[in-house]
């Protein structure tokens, strides 16, 4: 098993969850963050540290939407290891639902 980040980062791009993990596994987007499933060690710390509830185990990703869009772009995006802001507007944008459309492909600064 692996977390994965969902639709509800998009737009917020909290990174509480980058903070706490052991591993270093979660990749940046413009507007979102992913995990990279192989090298998530599945231990769980991420998942209460995202305001938005955006991190799920990948076995309530009932279809393998997010583990397929979360190793996608782990191989493209680059690695981020340290807290940064959130992005402008975030705890309105957490609000919201069905934001994949949202989801940009660009990468985001990494650290």
């Amino acid at each position: 098993m692996t977390y994965v980040v969902t639709d509800a980062c998009i737009q917020c791009k909290y990174t509480d969850c980058v903070e706490v993990c052991p591993v270093d596994c979660f990749y940046e987007g413009e507007n979102m963050l992913v995990i990279h499933p192989d090298e998530c060690i599945d231990c769980g710390v991420c998942e209460p540290e995202c305001p938005a509830e955006a991190i799920i185990p990948d076995t309530d990703d009932n279809n393998g939407k997010w583990l397929e869009i979360n190793t996608k772009f782990a191989e493209s995006w680059p690695n981020i290891t340290v807290k940064i802001d959130a992005l402008p507007d975030a705890d309105e944008k957490a609000k919201e639902t069905d934001k994949l459309p949202q989801l940009s492909e660009k990468p985001g600064k990494g650290s």
